[in-house]
C-alpha cells in the first residue's frame, strides 16, 4: 500500500505540472487554445492571468513532490494531505465557476490519492 500510496501521490504532482505548462508555457499558442477552447484574442487578454495560475499549479505539484521525500516525523503524510486537499477545493472551485470538467481531470486524481493514503494509514494502525 506504500507504493500505491507514493505512486497515487506522485501521479498527481505530474498532472499539476502538466497544468502548470500548459498554462504557462502554451496558453497562448494553439494548443492551448484549443485545449481551453478559446481564441487567440482571449487568450491574448488572459495570459497573465493563467501564468499566475500555472504558478499555483506548479506550487502545489512541488509540494507532492516535497512530501513524498520527507519522512514520516517530517511530516510527510500531513504535507500530501494538506496539499491534496487543496487541490479537491480548488477543483470543486473551478467546476463550479468555470467547468464541470475540472473536478474530474482536477479533484478526482486528488481524491483518489487521499483515499489510498488514508488506507495505507489505517492498514499502518493495525500492522504496528
Amino acid at each position: 500500500m506504500k507504493i500505491a500510496h507514493k505512486l497515487s501521490v506522485a501521479l498527481v504532482a505530474i498532472i499539476h505540472f502538466g497544468f502548470m505548462a500548459l498554462e504557462m508555457f502554451f496558453y497562448n499558442h494553439p494548443v492551448g487554445q484549443k485545449i481551453f477552447r478559446v481564441d487567440a484574442s482571449f487568450t491574448e487578454a488572459t495570459k497573465t492571468l493563467m501564468l499566475n495560475q500555472g504558478l499555483y499549479n506548479g506550487f502545489l505539484a512541488a509540494g507532492l513532490i516535497l512530501s513524498l521525500f520527507l519522512t514520516k516525523s517530517q511530516g510527510s503524510k500531513v504535507l500530501s494531505t494538506f496539499v491534496l486537499s487543496c487541490i479537491v477545493v480548488a477543483g470543486v472551485v473551478g467546476a463550479l465557476s468555470v467547468s464541470l470538467n475540472i473536478f474530474f481531470y482536477q479533484s478526482v486524481p486528488a481524491i483518489i490519492a487521499l483515499v489510498i493514503s488514508y488506507l495505507h494509514r489505517e492498514q499502518q494502525t493495525y500492522t504496528a
